[in-house]
């Protein structure tokens, strides 16, 4: 009996160390991916019925080893083992030995603690007492110190119009007009190579006749406001002043002063081969702008280039890209060695700071980064933005940046030592066109000298004269004045002209707050066509330029259908700005809706989802520039027409035609270049708004703090009395901020163009900013060193 027991607990006890052997292969052949034969497990399914367990097969299903495939390799190629995740330790690019701007950085600091350390003891023997100075206080045996010499740095500010450069110590920077001047066939002011400037429809006449109907009726709507604006005022309209005007300048004659009893005369280049700056076969700033243009001396004339137009590089007079920045190379040269007294052999032993636009191409940076460092062998080289460095120059840690340049308007938000990315505002007009517009008007009222061409030189610094010398902003100045200027031509006698003018000095730069005075043709001609935009490194498709909320606002009201293609992390703003709240009476809920007084329309759309709170006690304009609105995150659209449209541009704001994509199937790239085809421009009030808007991102202390301390700097800053008429008409965009807002220009003793340059010589004195690259970095990474050294995101 009991051997009979013993056979039974035998067998039972071999049932299960069978199944559980033959489970634990079963299970490690899963694993492994080797295929299984279910047959062989019909004991282990015996076994598992036997103790009310579950078969091996459903076993395998419910815990996911079973093979689903065809047991197929998917490659011939070995399979790399797999890492195991409890051991995985990597410090590859965590640690900033890894990075070698970072550890050239590292090692230069070690450097001079060691020198620093062997100094004081030498110094310490020497002496023989304690008494020895800090390392930031101490010359070393080769005579340098730890400050930057401020003498060893170029700063350069490359505009539009004129080029700032200087040494970092200087008080004041040499100004030299950013062009060139090349022999030619033909010079740019002849007939079929541009339109002569400001464009004529016929030479004299009345308004309509020389300018059209439309730029008519606008003249004479601002002229009839301006009138209603000083009768409320209190101050004195003369009746039929414009007639008065009219008939005294349709009647002057021009005298005639003989050289000699000229005060002022000018000395013309002399183009001959008997000068010797003309046998370089070009001429930079000054003198290429007092070139004759009719200088025909030995068979040839001189064509005016301008490298950069419009803040950014100019496409539309070259074809190649290595010849635009061979012209910079040679205005940049040319200013050191002549106005900084700086030969080229000793560039390599200075360092250079260069300012670049808040809202750049990165392909600009990156020509600017190889022009220093590999054509002009600078030291080092390190870039920053206009708008920090204007803080640094008026002196001021928080600021609402409005620089106003010859060509193009920039507007940013700075905090802490910052500039606020989605606030950047990059507006195409500037100075220029407020001379255009002022020669336009004159042109109308009968001005003596009706030949007058803005693309011919000496009649462009005639106009600049002019512009700067006559136009205001102060209302309480206008009336009936008499004018004069001097008409020097090159081989011709200096004739004196004597005008009149009532309102057009007033109406000139009021056209900064109804850009649609001025004309936008050619300024977004052949973009992208000689410079290719930047690309992603690991995505060629996704463009990886800069990008700006708040200049993507303004593209939208220009173009609604923009909106539509809008990336969402474009707009990160809260609800509650689309759809204002009854119960919360926040007045920045409503900040950026603006009104379109500038067209005289009553109407207006209201860029919000849902009417405005009725208990606010004074009820804020309608606009496009809201957070959520345009049809991103419920608002509506921006109104399709109005002050933004231009007639004639290349640029529309109507949606785009039957044959463009969906906005589905667009691709980065495609919208990319939908935008880069709208031409922004806004009024300048409404600029400044949508920038703090954007900056303040619903945080009203932010906001208020902004709105108190907008600063406007650039040449176009300095039109008289500009300031207290921008804060005038924010308070009428911000009613309920009206006692915070205030608008100020830099310090007395800065030039209002000189700003910039001030604060970034500032800058090079700096000792501890790390954003200088050398050329070991250059050689080794290229464009790749600005990732690791730029002061902002790149």
């Amino acid at each position: 009996m009991a051997v009979v027991k013993f056979m039974e607990f035998m067998d039972t006890m071999y049932c299960k160390c069978y199944f559980i052997s033959s489970s634990s292969q079963l299970i490690s052949s899963a694993r492994r991916g080797e295929s299984v034969n279910v047959r062989n497990t019909v004991g282990i399914h015996s076994t598992l019925n036997m103790v009310g367990k579950k078969s091996g097969k459903a076993l395998l299903r419910e815990e996911g080893l079973e093979r689903t495939d065809n047991g197929m390799n998917l490659t011939s190629w070995a399979e790399p083992t797999i890492t195991n995740q409890k051991n995985y330790y990597t410090t590859y690019m965590k640690d900033s030995s890894q990075i070698l701007s970072q550890r050239i950085q590292n090692e230069m600091n070690r450097e001079k603690l060691v020198r620093t350390a062997k100094d004081r003891d030498r110094a310490l023997a020497r002496t023989g007492n304690t008494d020895v100075p800090m390392p930031d206080e101490m010359e070393y045996e080769d005579g340098s110190t730890d400050e930057q010499d401020s003498s060893k740095v170029v700063v350069i500010h490359p505009g539009s119009q004129n080029l700032r450069i200087g040494f970092a110590n200087d008080a004041i920077p040499k100004t030299i007009p950013m062009c060139i001047a090349y022999k030619a066939s033909k010079c740019e002011s002849e007939a079929g190579e541009y339109d002569a400037q400001p464009m004529r429809l016929t030479v004299g006449g009345t308004m309509e006749e020389m300018f059209g109907e439309e730029f008519a009726k606008k003249s004479t709507k601002a002229s009839n406001d301006l009138k209603v604006a000083m009768r409320a005022r209190k101050y004195k309209v003369l009746p039929n002043s414009k007639e008065v005007i009219i008939k005294f300048n349709n009647l002057v004659t021009p005298d005639r002063i003989s050289e000699h009893n000229d005060p002022v005369s000018v000395e013309w280049t002399d183009t001959s081969d008997d000068n010797k700056q003309s046998k370089s076969k070009y001429f930079i700033g000054h003198a290429a702008q007092r070139i004759p243009f009719d200088a025909e001396q030995n068979g040839h004339k001189y064509r005016l280039h301008w490298p950069i137009q419009h803040g950014c590089l100019n496409e539309l007079e070259y074809d190649n890209v290595q010849e635009l920045v061979n012209d910079i190379y040679h205005i940049i040269a040319f200013s050191l060695e002549g106005d900084l007294a700086l030969p080229s052999r000793e560039w390599p032993k200075y360092s250079c700071v260069f300012v670049v636009p808040d809202l750049y191409d990165r392909k600009y940076i990156e020509l600017m980064l190889d022009l220093c460092l590999r054509q002009m062998k600078f030291k080092q080289v390190a870039f920053v933005q206009e708008g920090l460095v204007a803080t640094y120059g008026a002196g001021y840690p928080m600021n609402c940046i409005v620089d106003i340049g010859a060509q193009k308007t920039s507007i940013s938000c700075i905090e802490d030592g910052m500039i606020m990315e989605d606030s950047r505002i990059n507006l195409k007009y500037g100075g220029y066109d407020v001379t255009e517009l002022y020669t336009k008007l004159m042109l109308s009222d009968g001005f003596p000298y009706r030949d007058i061409n803005l693309v011919r030189r000496h009649d462009f610094l005639l106009a600049e004269e002019e512009k700067i010398r006559v136009c205001t902003l102060d209302q309480g100045r206008i009336a009936v004045h008499t004018q004069e200027f001097y008409l020097r031509a090159p081989n011709a006698t200096t004739q004196q002209y004597k005008y009149k003018t009532y309102d057009e000095p007033i109406i000139a730069p009021m056209g900064l707050f109804d850009p649609s005075f001025f004309n936008h043709k050619y300024k977004l001609y052949r973009r992208r066509k000689v410079i290719p935009r930047s690309y992603d490194s690991y995505d060629r498709e996704k463009p990886n330029d800069p990008e700006s909320s708040a200049q993507l606002a303004i593209l939208t009201s220009i173009k609604p259908s923009l909106s539509t293609v809008a990336a969402p992390h474009e707009l990160p703003e809260p609800a509650e700005f689309a759809t204002p709240q009854k119960e919360k009476a926040n007045p920045m809920n409503n900040l950026s809706r603006i009104d379109s007084q500038t067209n005289g329309d009553s109407q207006a759309t209201s860029a919000a989802g849902s009417p405005a709170p009725e208990e606010n006690g004074t009820p804020i304009p309608a606009g496009p520039f809201i957070f959520g609105a345009n049809g991103t995150n419920g608002g509506s659209p921006a109104p399709n027409g109005g002050v933004y449209q231009f007639n004639g541009s290349h640029h529309s704001g109507t949606p785009g035609p039957p044959g463009d994509k969906p906005s589905s199937a667009r691709t980065l790239k495609d919208i990319a270049e939908e935008r880069d085809a709208v031409l922004p421009v806004a009024p300048l009030d409404t600029a400044i708004v949508t920038s703090i808007m954007h900056a303040a991102k619903g945080d009203h202390k932010k906001a208020r703090d902004l709105f108190g301390s907008i600063l406007l700097i650039g040449g176009g800053a300095k039109v008289q009395a500009l300031a207290p008429y921008v804060e005038e008409k924010l308070k009428i965009k911000r009613p309920d901020l009206s006692e915070k807002i205030l608008v100020g220009t830099s310090p007395k003793e800065i030039d209002n163009q000189l700003t910039v340059w001030t604060g970034a010589s500032v800058f090079a004195r700096m000792s501890t900013h790390e954003s200088w690259i050398g050329q070991l970095e250059y050689e080794r990474l290229h464009s790749r060193a600005l990732h690791h050294k730029l002061l902002w995101q790149y």
